[in-house]
């Protein structure tokens, strides 16, 4: 594993904790005291994957970062792990959320899609790979 890999994967990994903390605001200060906070983390959700996608492609097609598809899924899963350890350590023992408040994102059945985020964290490398 090369060190341009590594470094891109981290810098694009910690833009997005970036970028989702100014969504959470957005979404909790704006959108979500009109239209109620099932739907506001729909949109907000929505927004996320658009951004993760849009940021993947750039980042990747400036840095001229040679990927195969196993290095594209390698970085997605960095990606992955990184962000359901940030979610449950950070959420949990930084910010205080209950475990119960933590894991009802994951259930679709109520209308929760932030599983689709995860889906799309993971497939954004190779997607965004296969595009440029």
């Amino acid at each position: 594993m090369d060190s341009k890999f590594v470094i891109v994967t981290i810098g694009i990994w910690l833009l997005f904790m970036v970028l989702a903390i100014i969504n959470a605001v957005i979404r909790n200060e704006i959108y979500k005291p009109v239209v109620g906070d099932l739907a506001a983390h729909q949109i907000s959700s929505i927004i996320f994957m658009a951004v993760i996608l849009v940021v993947t492609y750039a980042i990747l097609r400036i840095s001229n970062l040679e990927l195969s598809d196993f290095k594209a899924f390698f970085m997605g899963t960095i990606w992955l792990i990184s962000t359901i350890a940030f979610e449950f350590i950070a959420g949990h023992y930084v910010f205080g959320n209950p475990w119960e408040k933590l894991l009802a994102d994951y259930n679709l059945f109520e209308g929760r899609i932030w599983s689709l985020v995860l889906l799309i964290i993971l497939l954004a490398p190779y997607i965004a790979n296969k595009l440029r």
